[in-house]
């Protein structure tokens, strides 16, 4: 099936930038989407958006007051998410997952099912 590497997490002051990016292999893409979820210390897993890959549409959570872009790169086979103006509160192991439409573009975890291992983000204050 197939695999995906998350890469691109750091330490970062706040008001900081960090791109992350995802890097699919084994797999095509097709109808299916790639979301970001990330998992903050001591709490749950949330969604952040997602994209479809056969047409580059997006599906952001709310609450990211347009802060965070996800787009893709066909060449590379890659899903990157743009984080701008990072606060503390975004501290959080991200990770990508590719999921079936239709629940996966709104974020349902169980319709994922492929995941990477996570990258670390830190924002310090």
């Amino acid at each position: 099936q197939v695999q995906l590497e998350e890469s691109g997490g750091g330490l970062v002051q706040a008001g900081g930038a960090l791109r992350l990016s995802c890097v699919a292999s084994g797999d095509t893409f097709r109808t299916f989407v790639l979301g970001w979820f990330r998992q903050p210390p001591g709490k749950e897993r949330e969604f952040l958006g997602a994209i479809a890959w056969h047409n580059g549409n997006t599906n952001y959570a709310d609450g990211l007051e347009g802060r965070f872009t996800i787009s893709r790169d066909n060449v590379k086979n890659t899903v990157d998410l743009q984080m701008n103006d990072l606060r503390p509160e975004d501290t959080a192991i991200y990770y990508c997952a590719r999921g079936k439409i239709p629940a996966a573009w709104i974020g349902t975890a169980s319709s994922y099912d492929s995941w990477g291992q996570g990258t670390q983000v830190t924002v310090s204050s």
